[in-house]
């Protein structure tokens, strides 16, 4: 039972799944609720994966000129009947779809657990802050009404926010206030000028002391170095601007498309493999009114539990039913699309008009890398359409920096919408959506970020032409290469260390997001 276009309004996914041309029947199981289900916990797993084989293992020769077929890549996957496990050189990788026998379990491990006195020392705090928080706020309302009086009713008002609402914010990150929302100035490179501040009534505002302090840069999106004042993308910026000004004040589906927009779209669809690409001028945006255009209502989504919010906006605002697995879970996965495919649609039971499962490539705050190949094995058994964010991972995983798809050796063309954003690796702003062609012509028309909002500006396409060609090696060099490299190497590295040195860290090795585990608020100042 094959598929129609993710823009008809019929799918395969009903009690019968295909596979290739044998049909195996889904057999209904009653839908199950009790309240145990409402409070059980949900174990997520993280994984810690390596971008390289162990040298000590052998290769096994690929094919270089072409992709392999779906069924020879099944054929030579390890399995129960067919152990053998393959051990893959980057080059091979990055050339063939059987890079995908390098098997996401076979590197899977526990995540580690914080010492019991950690725990402890950190629940007792969190006790102590919520219950004097609680009681200074009901101290507050009966003897200073007027400093409380946002949050009780007045004048026949209402409170805008609720003391409950608001209770972490007054209580908790207002102690730590000063540790977010730095003023910088300069380029954020790897060191970093942070203007001094001082405040005088506990964090409730802050004064510039007109002095400032260099620190090393850990939080900002410029993970290969293209955010720079000087350099080839600096001056072909400034080359731009003389030529096209600073912006068209247009939206795209009037006057707001340059030449140079096509341009980018181009190279990006060359970039990651796809036939076609829009570019939009905000990355939030671009999952945010992408997924609407795509699905509604009698449609389901699948969304790993640690999406971005923009996925989880999107997913709202398109009306269709969404449907939630455990991150990064293969199993949950599987074991909820045999649920909702043999179920269909509530109350009607009748088969969903489309499912897409939406993943993302790289996750900016656990630092783990998606588990590809398992996702593209249930997409050819279940018929869904995969969505992949890779707002992280573009430019930044992968020998050429094309994403988790040249990390794992995939072709993109098994995924169906690829999106990035500009932001991290390019140095820039805005975002991308790279599909076929039919998808992206019906984006075009149905896509708000790209029907009313302005196109991205003239410096910031600049940017993003010049960093993506030095990234494809399109100006004659490896300094794209390197670049994407180190970034691995000092990854790996900073990893390592800190667990070295007795610290909890999270995420995938290679990952250019190290989640540090702090648990105890009183550590942060």
């Amino acid at each position: 039972m094959a598929a129609v276009s993710l823009l008809g309004e019929n799918t395969g996914a009903s009690s019968s799944l295909s596979t290739g041309n044998s049909p195996t029947t889904i057999r209904t199981r009653p839908r199950t609720f009790s309240l145990s289900n409402l409070v059980t916990k949900t174990r997520r797993a993280y994984s810690v994966s390596s971008a390289y084989p162990p040298k000590n293992l052998p290769n096994v020769a690929l094919p270089v000129s072409r992709d392999i077929t779906w069924d020879e890549y099944l054929a030579a996957t390890a399995s129960e009947d067919n152990p053998k496990v393959f051990h893959l050189t980057p080059a091979q990788r990055r050339n063939s779809v059987a890079a995908t026998a390098r098997r996401y379990e076979d590197f899977e491990q526990k995540i580690e657990e914080a010492p019991l006195l950690i725990l402890v020392s950190t629940y007792v705090n969190y006790l102590i802050l919520i219950l004097f928080g609680h009681l200074r706020d009901i101290l507050g309302k009966i003897f200073k009404r007027k400093e409380y009086s946002h949050l009780r009713n007045h004048d026949g008002y209402a409170p805008l926010v609720s003391d409950f609402d608001s209770f972490y914010t007054r209580r908790l990150y207002m102690r730590i206030r000063d540790c977010w929302n730095r003023p910088i100035t300069g380029v954020p490179t790897r060191i970093t000028k942070i203007l001094d501040r001082e405040s005088s009534d506990f964090n409730r505002t802050f004064k510039l002391t007109g002095t400032s302090t260099d620190c090393i840069n850990f939080a900002s999106y410029n993970y290969l170095g293209f955010a720079q004042a000087e350099g080839p993308c600096a001056d072909a910026v400034e080359e731009a601007v003389r030529k096209y000004g600073i912006s068209t004040p247009a939206v795209r589906s009037e006057a707001g498309t340059l030449d140079l927009h096509a341009q980018l779209e181009r190279k990006v669809a060359e970039f990651v493999g796809k036939e076609d690409a829009i570019v939009v001028s905000m990355g939030f945006a671009t999952n945010s009114t992408t997924i609407p255009a795509l699905v509604s209502k009698g449609c389901l989504i699948i969304s790993d539990e640690l999406n971005h919010s923009s996925i989880v906006f999107g997913a709202r605002l398109s009306g269709a039913s969404i449907r939630v697995f455990k991150h990064n879970n293969m199993v949950d996965l599987r074991n909820l699309l045999t649920e909702v495919i043999s179920q269909g649609q509530p109350r009607t039971h009748r088969p969903w008009k489309k499912i897409l499962v939406i993943v993302e490539g790289l996750y900016s705050m656990e630092g783990s890398i998606v588990n590809l190949p398992e996702i593209i094995k249930m997409k050819h058994q279940f018929k869904f359409y995969l969505y992949v964010d890779e707002a992280h991972s573009i430019g930044a995983l992968g020998e050429n920096g094309g994403g988790v798809c040249d990390f794992y050796g995939i072709s993109p063309k098994y995924v169906d919408i690829l999106m990035g954003t500009f932001t991290k690796s390019f140095g820039a702003a805005g975002g991308y959506i790279a599909a076929d062609k039919s998808i992206l012509n019906h984006l075009r028309l149905t896509n708000h970020a790209f029907i009313y909002a302005e196109s991205i500006s003239i410096p910031v396409c600049q940017q993003i032409m010049t960093s993506l060609s030095i990234i494809h090696g399109d100006d004659g060099t490896n300094d794209g290469h390197r670049r994407i490299q180190q970034l691995a190497d000092n990854a790996r590295y900073f990893s390592s260390r800190l667990r070295e040195m007795g610290f909890i860290v999270y995420g995938d090795e290679g990952s250019p997001v190290v989640p540090l585990l702090l648990f105890n608020p009183g550590k942060i100042s």
